[in-house]
């Protein structure tokens, strides 16, 4: 959400893509619904890939999600090379549409420490999609803006705020209650809720914990 904001305030046009990857946390999709719509996105498709035929992921997978608290270790949220897929995703989808820049919302300060948000993953990324596209070899290369890379969750919560974004309508809990509400205690929640404490801002989300 703060992204695709950005990325208007810089003057883009966004064209926003879901991708229902058969993921636990399904009121994520229509979360991006929401957002799209709030903030008048230029457009929105939602690719349908289910990585719950490769499990071995908490999000895909019959395996508990963590609700210790955040460790050193990569946690078994990790879905294998999701961000690697999402980018070479996002990628066709601009090379299809005409355009060159792509943004994602990856974060390697307060994260749980998936290597695919790591800023070299990403430098590389943009020389494989280089490598790789037809505009790449025509010789306009894609732009992979991840401005949230060197934030913390606090100065995300802060841009949320400036930018006049109610945190109600992104949905970050990887283990929603039967209810619909966010459980309060996996690793996303923990990190979502220490930043907008840390920040001093109120997160109208509601958790059960």
């Amino acid at each position: 959400m703060v992204t695709a904001a950005l990325a208007q305030e810089s003057g883009y046009d966004v064209h926003a893509l879901t991708v229902d990857y058969g993921q636990r946390h399904r009121l994520e999709l229509a979360s991006s619904k929401t957002i799209a719509a709030k903030l008048g996105l230029t457009s929105r498709v939602e690719l349908a890939l289910d990585l719950r035929a490769f499990g071995s992921s908490a999000l895909t997978d019959d395996i508990d999600v963590p609700k210790s608290g955040v460790g050193d270790d990569i946690p078994v949220t990790y879905v294998p090379a999701r961000n690697l897929v999402f980018l070479a995703l996002t990628t066709a989808c601009a090379e299809a549409a005409g355009a060159n820049d792509v943004f994602i919302g990856v974060n390697a300060l307060d994260y749980s420490g998936y290597p695919d948000c790591r800023p070299e993953f990403i430098e590389s990324f943009a020389e494989t999609a280089r490598l790789g596209t037809k505009s790449g070899v025509e010789g306009v290369p894609f732009t992979i803006h991840a401005p949230l890379q060197h934030m913390t969750k606090a100065d995300i919560a802060r841009e949320c705020a400036r930018l006049d974004l109610n945190p109600a309508w992104s949905w970050s809990c990887y283990d929603p209650t039967s209810r619909g509400i966010a459980c309060g205690q996996c690793d996303s929640c923990r990190l979502r809720k220490k930043g907008f404490a840390q920040a001093g801002i109120v997160d109208s989300t509601v958790y059960s914990e």
